[in-house]
């Protein structure tokens, strides 16, 4: 009878969890126009959608960025509507990703005449590619390039010493399977995928001056590149979530670690581990999202006096950051397209240590709000500076929480909103003689 009973709870609540997974995709899924419209310019746009529908709260960049955009977008009057795959191989290995994105773009396709009826198709990087061969006006939503990240990952032979004792040392735990992927190929090919897409379509965004500069070595002419900002959610800039300035300041990291070795590197996940290590008597609060079990496992140990959270839901982060205000932040990345994780911790009064990668250049004032660093040595030369300096640290605390202010979702709204106007005029304008959507044809030359 007790198991009868168990069993008869735990179907209840699954089907009770099921039923409201479905009505949050629902309505999630169509953004309302009447949503506070500000803009009576009628403008749709169907957004594609490349990730799996996961909890808002631990959401990656992309589609955390997708979903502040259209919610954004529906206080001004434009109407968005999310597209995702209908089917989807969940976490192919690196050798499938051709396969997985063939049966991605086949499962848009499915769709193509509700797509086909927006004014304007947008999705990260190549996603729309499907649709270029159709006169509705694509963009592409570049947060970053696959070349990027292939021309910035090194491999372990090529690291330094110091840099490839730690991924020696990950090994020898078996935490990772081998010190570089067996293959780049499928890599190589997106990065061909990205510049078809990229010189196709009609404009191409970047979230960053880096990745304006990427796509324009692509081929993409200038005046086809907008960059347009990331937002934050305005959650991070709600200054009751921060409490008491912390009397003992920590090294931080915030971010993705990634499972595999090529991303660990992406990440700087060596820098941080020699970083960390060289101030033992320093508190440190590691933020991160892996599913890597045995890294996660190592990461709460090897280090004295650390503190780390997991996959933890987005939207608990600031309160966890909240009492570490004036504490240093490190952004180890060798590669970033804009870098969510280094506005965010400005927002919560961190001050930035970072490499040269995203946004970082753009934003950092070497001295005032943060300091651009070009390695190691460097790095942990300006936290000796801003540990012996409380006075300038918490002074620099104040002037990247101030940065961070200025990346709102109504700023990213209104920039969008303008490009969208933009666009629909020049297609207006190109097609003023058509009385319906034509196909045109498409080469593939890569």
């Amino acid at each position: 009878m007790h198991n009868g009973k168990h069993g008869l709870r735990r179907r209840t609540f699954y089907a009770v969890r099921s039923l409201l997974r479905r009505l949050y995709r629902e309505k999630n899924n169509t953004t309302d126009i009447s949503a506070k419209p500000e803009n009576k310019g009628g403008i749709k746009v169907a957004f594609i959608h490349n990730e799996k529908r996961v909890h808002s709260g631990v959401h990656t960049g992309a589609a955390q960025i997708n979903r502040l955009m259209a919610s954004a977008l529906a206080k001004r009057g434009v109407q968005v509507r999310n597209f995702y795959p209908t089917t989807q191989l969940t976490d192919p290995p690196i050798h499938l990703k051709g396969v997985s994105n063939i049966l991605f773009f086949y499962s848009l396709l499915e769709r193509k005449d509700a797509m086909l009826k927006y004014d304007i198709i947008q999705g990260t990087t190549y996603t729309p590619l499907p649709f270029l061969p159709f006169t509705t006006p694509v963009i592409c939503h570049f947060g970053s390039t696959m070349r990027g990240y292939l021309d910035n990952v090194p491999l372990t032979r090529s690291m330094s010493r110091h840099e490839r004792a730690v991924y020696a040392e990950l090994l020898k735990l078996e935490i990772i399977p081998e010190l570089d992927l067996k293959t780049l190929r499928p890599m190589e090919d997106v990065a061909d995928v990205e510049i078809l897409s990229a010189s196709r379509a009609a404009m191409c965004i970047a979230t960053s001056n880096k990745v304006k500069e990427e796509l324009m070595e692509m081929g993409v002419s200038e005046e086809r590149v907008r960059v347009i900002h990331n937002a934050i959610e305005d959650y991070w800039l709600d200054s009751s979530q921060r409490e008491a300035v912390s009397s003992s300041p920590h090294l931080v990291f915030l971010g993705r670690l990634g499972n595999d070795v090529f991303t660990l590197k992406l990440k700087g996940l060596d820098r941080m581990v020699n970083i960390y290590r060289s101030f033992p008597n320093v508190s440190k609060t590691t933020i991160c999202m892996t599913t890597n079990q045995k890294l996660k496992e190592w990461l709460r140990v090897v280090f004295p006096n650390h503190h780390m959270y997991v996959n933890l839901r987005k939207d608990f982060i600031p309160g966890a950051l909240a009492p570490l205000f004036g504490s240093i932040l490190l952004l180890v990345s060798r590669y970033e397209g804009f870098s969510l994780s280094l506005v965010e911790g400005m927002s919560q009064g961190l001050v930035p240590i970072s490499f040269p990668v995203g946004v970082a250049p753009e934003i950092i004032e070497n001295g005032k709000n943060g300091f651009v660093v070009s390695s190691e040595r460097e790095a942990i030369e300006r936290a000796r500076e801003l540990l012996a300096d409380n006075d300038k640290r918490l002074m620099m605390a104040e002037a990247a929480k101030r940065t961070a202010e200025q990346f709102t979702s109504a700023r990213i709204a209104d920039e969008l909103l303008s490009l969208y106007q933009k666009v629909k005029s020049e297609y207006k304008n190109n097609n003023k003689n058509s009385g319906k959507k034509s196909e045109k044809s498409l080469v593939f030359r890569i």
